[in-house]
């Protein structure tokens, strides 16, 4: 009878203003993989390698990726019993306080509105690689207008394009694995090199616990995106059946495809490689791996594929801020024309609005000196461990006041396990790294006050934000048996 009602559910035409149900669990499962598997992998964990050895970044990006694990129960726990887009904002006005979620809502969307310009930035400087003569702008502007058509068209468009872009990514991490497994026991690359990269010099633990530390930071935010699986539960086609199974699937590829990405990095590439410290695609520590192992034409096809990952980004990216934005119209807490559907069920005027946001910020980083973009940028940063903050707190409230309305936790679609370790476990860790993002502005012999200003001013902002809606609504936490649970 359940799953009667439910394919029903699924076929029933969607209220021309509301969001159409029309991702299926492959693309929930490759939208939140695409957030994910990005230039995080692809470039940056050859510096964290570089900076805390082998054995630095393994346990850094494990203890992030287990506190990922909780925050993607904890989504799920309340996802799957209330799909709704807002997500963060609305658990947040439900069960915490509704300047919370105001606060959670704007944060989000700006997170990843200035993402938008970043990936705009980042398609130029990876054309240059072929096109070195060729005008910024035209890519930029070519990489737009394919983001804003894909979010344009439809959801099922989208999600369509997310997921080839996102196979394309995991079958070269598959790809990379098998090469430097057979490189690892000397089938391929010449002799077996074994653990020998992990014991040179200090290795594998290289600078001690604060370098361990400082990889935190880049660990988080290699993971940024795996909450997208919540702002993509609105649209999906059987939230109760498919977020479940999306998350299970999502946690453990995007683990095993991290730790075991970053394991064979540390074993064929001595950490004492200075080309692991370059972020340029050319010297990516997959293209030092597969140069080693006499690919041909490494660097380009890399390329490609990071060109592939921006592109990904940017679409996902794109679409979390507009359903967002189009949320927070819709709950009141942004102008009333953003909440505005076309018959394809997109909403176009937050689509807009988005759009023009990160094509300013780039053009301003393009004609200025970039001091304002890098700022938005740095703003920006924070902004997905504040959103993960939410998320662990939202979830703590929730099940509180499941528990104090009387009513029983059997009867939840999903229950994340580990309650109340895990959103706990996450808010601390999390807060550890916001607050540690930049310790070395106070460790030398003088305080580096613009180095803190350009890490923490994403923090003061969201205070701001939360405490002047709070101020001026005069709202007050909810208590939790009058919490909104239906």
């Amino acid at each position: 009878m359940e799953s009667v009602m439910q394919k029903q559910e699924a076929a029933t035409p969607a209220s021309p203003n509301q969001l159409q149900r029309k991702l299926k669990t492959r693309h929930l499962t490759m939208i939140s993989l695409g957030g994910t598997i990005g230039t995080g992998l692809f470039l940056a964990s050859g510096g964290a390698i570089h900076t805390a050895g082998p054995g630095g970044a393994l346990i850094a990006y494990i203890a992030i990726g287990v506190m990922v694990y909780f925050l993607m129960t904890s989504l799920a726990e309340m996802a799957a019993y209330m799909p709704v887009t807002g997500t963060f904002s609305t658990y947040a006005t439900k069960f915490v306080d509704p300047a919370l979620g105001f606060a959670l809502g704007w944060n989000y969307w700006y997170n990843w509105a200035i993402t938008i310009a970043a990936e705009l930035s980042a398609v130029t400087m990876i054309m240059k690689f072929w096109f070195p003569n060729s005008p910024s702008l035209l890519w930029s502007a070519l990489c737009l207008v394919i983001m804003f058509l894909l979010n344009y068209l439809s959801v099922k468009g989208f999600g369509e394009a997310e997921y080839w872009f996102s196979l394309i990514k995991v079958v070269t991490v598959i790809i990379f694995l098998i090469v430097s497994f057979f490189m690892i026991i000397g089938i391929m690359g010449g002799e077996a090199v074994g653990f020998r990269n992990f014991t040179i010099d200090d290795a594998p633990f290289h600078g001690g616990f604060m370098a361990t530390l400082g990889i935190f930071m880049a660990a988080g935010f290699s993971f940024q995106g795996t909450e997208l699986l919540g702002v993509a539960a609105g649209e999906s086609e059987d939230p109760k059946r498919n977020i479940p199974r999306a998350i299970r699937q999502v946690f453990w590829r995007i683990l095993l495809f991290y730790i075991l990405a970053i394991l064979a990095i540390g074993l064929l590439i001595p950490y004492t490689n200075e080309n692991l410290a370059n972020s340029d695609v050319t010297v990516s520590p997959f293209t030092l791996v597969f140069d080693k192992a006499g690919i041909a034409l490494a660097a380009s096809v890399m390329n490609a594929v990071i060109l592939t990952a921006v592109l990904s980004a940017g679409n996902s990216g794109m679409y979390a801020s507009t359903r967002m934005l189009w949320d927070l119209a819709k709950e009141g807490k942004a102008p009333k024309f953003l909440a505005k559907l076309n018959h394809r069920g997109v909403p176009v005027n937050a689509l807009l609005v988005t759009a023009s946001l990160g094509t300013l910020a780039f053009l301003a980083s393009f004609f200025g000196d970039g001091t304002v973009y890098v700022w938005l940028l740095n703003a920006s940063g924070m902004s997905g461990f504040i959103a993960w903050l939410g998320i662990a707190v939202s979830h703590y409230r929730f099940r509180k006041a499941y528990a104090a309305q009387g009513r029983d936790l059997n009867d939840l679609p999903y229950k994340a396990k580990w309650f109340p370790f895990g959103p706990l476990f996450a808010l601390v860790l999390c807060t550890i790294v916001i607050l540690g993002q930049n310790y070395g502005a106070f460790m030398g012999k003088s305080i580096d006050w613009y180095g803190i200003l350009v890490s923490y001013i994403g923090l003061p902002l969201f205070l701001a934000v939360w405490l002047g809606y709070k101020i001026v609504k005069k709202t007050k936490v909810v208590p939790l048996k009058e919490c909104e649970l239906d």
